[in-house]
């Protein structure tokens, strides 16, 4: 018996041995009972895979991590259909602003307990090549998001962004360059995006996918088709630094602002909080930051933590996001699917009567020179002629005199428009019912084409109508045309002796508005214009 209690010792020993070693792996060492948090997370943070090993062993909580998109994990939450305890987003932005457009019932997007992990900045990694052409013409070097859209623009920058209505990479782009186009150095409103500036812009986006991850696979693989990535600070980093490129991007910091990412852990489910404040506790340690920083290229939110030398560039311009819902659903709804670019159509009516000759023919030629690169403000850059672009000039007097299209494709087609607007063919009267008639016939001819086309119509005059057809037998003809002829608005240019209350009849009739040229000048308007066609 002695013997057999001799040997149930040792066996019980083991067993006890055993038990503690599974009572503290499971208890991360003391610092709680094991738990697994169900996660929504941006599909960017697949990075974090390592790091959240050791998050495990060292707090006892598991992040089991579903990636998505970010703004589709966004529409996600605001279903209230689900079953996650977290989200760990790239921004939650995009989740709070729909939330208030959300109809009652669905899951709460505000007011839930959230703390930012680490930030990054989407920003613009070009070429050498492309970088070396755009910096010295830059104010002090330092390249614009201007200077972007103005590159885009006559096919030099031909970039990469990921799907803004997915990914939270290409929505915050989106935002950062209206924001700049609108120069209010504030958040975007509703009436700074009701006239698109960004056409020239979107026209040199030659690669797209729904994740910046996928994105940046598509560059990699498939060199020179671009030559520009806009994307975060850390996946341009994260790339430089992997070889994959035969050589590294220069990352930009456009001057007119950028929007900051902050990568918010949010708490859904409050019954997990003693968890999520382990795994906050945890991610915002001084050292778990350095550990991400290096990891990720991420900016850490800890201050104690020393920058990276790569992630040195201030961040003192950041842009403030939109907290107007309107303003997102116009901008999503303007820039369209990436993968599906028609350029637009812009008639320009120009009135060729004899007051026109002189001064007024040199400022419409002025205004069309701006619009072809000449003027070199930052405003001009977000609504010059672009690359695509089907322009169609009319020169009319007591009738349609003659007429010019050029699809733009370089500066030579820019420079036959301009020739054909300063040329002769003046008239002695001014038709403008009968010149607007003619513009909406080759606008339904136009959209007959090409039913994807956007097309309007400018109509500058320094005169009232005194031959030609009258309001109403236009409005008759107006009316009889297909409703995408009739979808098409006409934007009357105040100028000049023209009869203000002829040209808001014309804007009523037809949708559009009209612009006074006398407030600033001739060019100031056609800009104006460019930027609402």
């Amino acid at each position: 018996m002695t013997s057999r209690r001799g040997s149930a010792r040792p066996l019980t020993l083991a067993l006890c041995l055993a038990l503690l070693a599974a009572l503290v792996s499971c208890s991360g060492g003391g610092s709680g009972p094991d738990t697994t948090l169900r996660v929504l997370a941006s599909d960017e943070l697949a990075d974090m895979g390592p790091l959240l090993d050791q998050l495990r062993e060292d707090t006892g909580v598991r992040l089991d991590l579903d990636y998505k998109p970010t703004n589709d994990a966004g529409d996600t939450l605001l279903t209230g259909r689900h079953s996650y305890d977290l989200a760990w987003l790239s921004s939650d932005r995009y989740l709070r602003l729909r939330a208030k457009q959300a109809p009652a019932g669905a899951a709460p997007a505000t007011g839930v307990q959230r703390t930012s992990i680490m930030r990054s900045p989407v920003v613009v990694g070009l070429t050498q090549d492309v970088a070396r052409r755009l910096r010295p013409k830059a104010p002090g070097g330092r390249v614009s998001w201007a200077d972007i859209a103005d590159a885009a623009a006559t096919g030099t920058v031909r970039f990469g962004m990921a799907d803004p209505r997915h990914s939270n990479s290409g929505l915050a782009a989106l935002v950062g360059v209206a924001t700049a186009a609108a120069g209010t150095g504030g958040a975007l409103r509703p009436e700074d995006v009701s006239c698109d500036r960004l056409r020239g812009f979107r026209s040199g986006q030659t690669l797209t996918a729904e994740t910046s991850r996928d994105l940046l696979d598509a560059f990699a693989g498939r060199p020179g088709r671009t030559n520009a990535l806009i994307t975060y600070e850390s996946e341009l980093l994260t790339l430089n630094a992997s070889g994959r490129l035969k050589q590294p991007l220069v990352i930009v910091h456009p001057a007119d602002g950028m929007v900051l990412s902050d990568y918010p852990l949010l708490l859904l489910d409050p019954a997990r909080r003693d968890a999520y404040d382990r795994v906050v506790k945890w991610l915002t340690d001084p050292g778990h930051q350095r550990d991400i920083m290096r990891r990720t290229l991420r900016r850490p939110v800890n201050t104690a933590v020393r920058r990276d030398e790569r992630l040195k560039a201030p961040l003192d311009n950041a842009l403030y996001f939109p907290d107007d819902p309107a303003v997102l659903d116009r901008l999503l709804d303007d820039y369209g699917d990436p993968r599906r670019r028609v350029a637009d159509q812009v008639i320009f009516l120009l009135d060729f009567s004899d007051s026109m000759r002189g001064a007024r023919t040199t400022a419409l030629r002025a205004a069309f020179a701006g619009l072809s690169g000449a003027d070199s403000s930052a405003a001009a850059k977000f609504v010059r002629f672009y690359q695509g672009e089907r322009l169609t000039a009319v020169r009319f007097g007591g009738r349609p005199l003659d007429e010019r299209t050029v699809t733009v494709h370089g500066a030579a087609d820019l420079t036959r428009l301009e020739d054909f607007v300063a040329d002769g063919g003046y008239d002695g009267s001014t038709a403008i019912w009968s010149a607007l008639d003619h513009g909406y016939a080759t606008a339904e001819r136009a959209v007959r084409e090409d039913p994807g086309r956007a097309v309007s119509i400018v109509l500058m005059t320094d005169g009232e109508n005194n031959a030609g057809i009258g309001r109403t037998t236009f409005v008759s003809r107006y009316r009889a045309r297909p409703a995408d002829a009739r979808a098409v608005h006409t934007y009357p240019v105040y100028f000049g002796d023209a009869d203000a209350a002829e040209l808001r009849q014309v804007a009523s009739v037809t949708g559009g508005r009209m612009v006074d040229a006398h407030d600033s000048s001739l060019s100031t308007a056609f800009k104006e214009i460019r930027g609402c066609s």
